[in-house]
């Protein structure tokens, strides 16, 4: 007896097996990719998807708050030394600072005196103290110039990516032991910079209010970089950092060069209230750093001063033109993205549609995805783990593209061996037994007999409606008997088919046939088409029957297919006599066709008609098919 909660329990199992079915090798799946990102190996993809991104975005406005001097090949060579004297560096400081400049940073080493002119040096970055000078502090530290305060010094130290590219950039840290004062936490070249320049519009740097461990100017909280931050996994976030956001652009800042200022080419308005960065611009001194992001004359390098220049405007436009900062969701943020993208491939997998309309959705969900990891990158500065939610969306749904094919096949050919099977019966059962019956139609009534053949002919046209329906039409052929040929079988299968059908109609002169030459080998079929096929196929029907039809009393009937070392041959020929007939052929309608295939596959048609047969024949080259194809 059937208790109440049956039906229940029969819905569990069902609910249960298809989740077995469909859900649970995509979660699988879903938690294999999220496993492989935590153990980082998307991790340098995410790096270049994010270098690509940044390098896409149109190009913005030069950032009129910042000045580089960059002193290039032609200034050393003015010079006549390198490195740059103390002197000229403090001549260069006086005629920037006339126009007043907030703040000047000094991108080059100056741990010894570099004479001539040490004195002057001492005496110009003491009468101003808006100069900023660098010093290194990881690795190898290089101590700042001596007479320095803390306040006027800043560290221009990059970490680096496991590729050895810059994308992030040091705030603050605690310095290595080797450097002097090692308690002291220093702050970078490019935040010394900034700070200095705010300070004119009263914002001066704090601690963060969301994270204590941020800085923050005003209401600006700068975004920390975090070990697993956007598609970082257990990264050395040591001190604080943040992702460099270049500014996009072929000319992101104003450039003048060292013998242009003191000159005097550069106005006031040039160097009047900006930040001014100067630094060494020749590739000679290599002071480069590697970058896919920026945009550069020579790709992946970018002068250090460039660099610096980019992540002071950074700071300036974040605090004053709101500008997005680089960042990122939590970890669970980002765990929800790539589940939801799974989700889609597994909901995309699940559809059962035309190939072109399945492929057409999954490219377009699969460019939505890309396209929004870059609208979001460009227009709020958010890093969402593009790569992994890309890979494991395709992961999920193009299976489903090719199940869907594999099932479209096999339903096909279930079709064709029920429908092969259904011929096998009919033909063996009662077509046997309908055959006897017709020949013993003369001891039946005529009305009987009359109703067997058609009755004959109907079983019979069973199998040829079948196949019709079965076979796309471009993989069918069908010949003047009503007979359907597959083309998908092997040519010589097909020909052989096409020969037995052809035969078995009712032309005069296949009656008197009393001999059959029959060959019939593989052909070489390489870069032939369906549609060769089917016209090799009407050749040789429309061979046969003008044997049929047109041959006078023929004893023998030659048919050879086969192919030697060069070329493929169809030929039919008849002993029929034709005592009348004309040496020529005019060029009916099946002759044209023939001549036309001919040609299509760069081959010769051949037919003549004697006293003694008929001939008509077909060659191409094989050769010619491999090169065509």
């Amino acid at each position: 007896m059937t208790t109440p909660d049956a039906p229940t329990a029969i819905w569990q199992r069902v609910v249960a097996g298809r989740w077995q079915r469909r859900w649970l090798p995509g979660l699988t799946v879903i938690s294999l990719v999220i496993l492989a990102r935590a153990l980082g190996w998307f991790q340098v993809l995410e790096w270049k998807t994010l270098d690509v991104f940044l390098r896409w975005r149109p190009a913005e406005p030069p950032d009129e708050r910042v000045l580089v001097v960059g002193i290039n090949e032609a200034d050393i060579q003015r010079l006549e030394t390198y490195p740059v004297p103390d002197g000229d560096l403090a001549v260069l400081i006086q005629a920037l600072s006339e126009y007043e400049p907030r703040a000047i940073g000094i991108d080059i080493y100056r741990e010894f005196p570099v004479e001539p002119g040490h004195d002057l040096w001492l005496e110009t970055v003491g009468a101003n103290p808006n100069v900023i000078a660098v010093e290194k502090i990881l690795g190898f530290p290089i101590p700042p110039p001596a007479l320095l305060s803390p306040g006027q010094v800043g560290f221009v130290d990059f970490p680096l990516d496991d590729d050895g590219f810059v994308r992030r950039t040091y705030l603050g840290v605690l310095p290595s032991l080797e450097a002097s004062d090692p308690d002291r936490f220093r702050f970078s070249f490019a935040l010394r910079l900034t700070e200095a320049y705010l300070a004119a519009e009263n914002l001066t740097l704090e601690t963060g209010r969301r994270d204590q461990q941020a800085m923050r100017f005003g209401d600006t909280e700068l975004f920390r970089l975090r070990p697993h931050s956007g598609g970082y996994v257990r990264a050395d976030s040591a001190g604080v950092q943040a992702l460099i956001n270049p500014r996009s652009g072929a000319s992101p800042f104003e450039t003048v060069s060292m013998t242009d200022v003191i000159e005097g080419r550069v106005s006031a308005e040039q160097v009047h209230d900006r930040v001014v960065l100067i630094g060494i611009t020749a590739l000679s001194v290599k002071d480069l750093v590697n970058s896919a992001a920026v945009d550069t004359e020579n790709p992946g390098l970018v002068y250090g001063v460039i660099m610096h220049a980019h992540v002071t405007s950074q700071l300036l436009s974040t605090v004053l033109d709101r500008r997005p900062m680089l960042k990122a969701w939590a970890d669970g943020g980002e765990i929800v993205w790539i589940v939801l993208w799974g989700m889609a491939g597994m909901a995309i997998a699940s559809l059962r549609l035309p190939a072109l309309k399945y492929a057409s959705i999954t490219l377009g969900l699969g460019l939505v995805g890309l396209g929004a990891g870059f609208g979001l990158l460009w227009l709020t500065g958010l890093w969402i783990p593009v790569v992994p939610s890309t890979i494991i969306f395709l992961l999920l749904a193009l299976p489903g593209f090719f199940l869907y094919e594999a099932t479209l096949r096999s339903r096909i050919e279930e079709r064709q061996r029920v429908i092969e099977t259904t011929y096998d019966a009919i033909h063996n059962g009662p077509l046997q037994s309908l055959a006897l019956l017709l020949q013993q139609r003369e001891v039946l009534k005529p009305a009987v007999g009359s109703k067997l053949e058609q009755l004959n002919r109907e079983l019979r046209a069973i199998y040829t409606h079948l196949l019709q329906e079965s076979l796309p039409q471009t993989e069918q052929l069908q010949l003047g008997n009503q007979r359907v040929i597959d083309l998908r079988n092997p040519l010589v299968e097909v020909l052989y088919e096409v020969y037995l059908e052809t035969l078995k109609r009712d032309f005069p002169a296949f009656h008197s046939l009393k001999f059959k030459v029959v060959t019939f080998e593989p052909l070489a079929v390489e870069g032939l088409s369906s549609d060769d096929k089917r016209s090799l196929c009407r050749f040789l029907e429309e061979a046969l029957c003008n044997v049929g039809k047109h041959a006078h009393a023929p004893k023998r009937l030659t048919v050879i297919c086969q192919a030697t070392e060069t070329e493929n041959l169809i030929r039919v020929a008849d002993n029929g006599q034709n005592p009348s007939s004309s040496k020529s052929d005019h060029g009916g309608r099946g002759t044209q066709q023939a001549r036309t295939l001919a040609k299509r596959l760069r081959g010769k048609f051949q037919r003549s008609i004697s006293e003694t047969g008929s001939v008509c024949e077909l060659r191409w080259p094989i050769r010619a098919i491999k090169w065509w194809c």
